[in-house]
């Protein structure tokens, strides 16, 4: 009886450590595809975007949108990688996640609803991928 709850409270923590993997990897992937078009739109048509006087940090939105279509492409490839069980992947993913994370922030003023729903996006793909544990998943 024992040896059978301990087998299937195992199987739970598999089940939990693959799903929050594939959550991360669903997750990062959207992100990066969003970032991806949000660079194209700064670099293409920089009217989209609203412009703040006094901001502590005034970039160029044509370089902004440089910025997010290489960390959207770098974490659309990561985010493939995640859907095999790779540490290299749940690295980088919290990584490139970290560093949308970053340049969000710095845009805040130019886009400041969708940076906010990205920040936290990319927070929720930083905790998945730490939560579940290398041993957590099955050889």
């Amino acid at each position: 009886m024992a040896a059978m709850q301990t087998n299937q409270a195992h199987e739970t923590k598999y089940a939990w450590a693959g799903g929050l993997t594939v959550f991360a990897a669903v997750m990062l992937t959207i992100a990066g595809l969003i970032a991806v078009f949000r660079g194209i739109m700064g670099i293409a048509e920089d009217d989209v975007f609203v412009t703040t006087r006094n901001y502590v940090f005034e970039f160029d939105l044509t370089g902004w949108g440089w910025v997010h279509l290489i960390l959207g492409a770098v974490a659309v490839i990561i985010g493939i990688g995640l859907f095999q069980p790779a540490v290299w992947a749940r690295v980088g993913g919290v990584a490139i996640a970290g560093l949308i994370i970053i340049a969000n922030f710095l845009s805040l003023p130019y886009y400041p609803v969708w940076s906010v729903v990205m920040i936290a996006m990319s927070g929720f793909i930083i905790w998945a991928l730490c939560v579940a544990r290398k041993e957590d998943f099955r050889a």
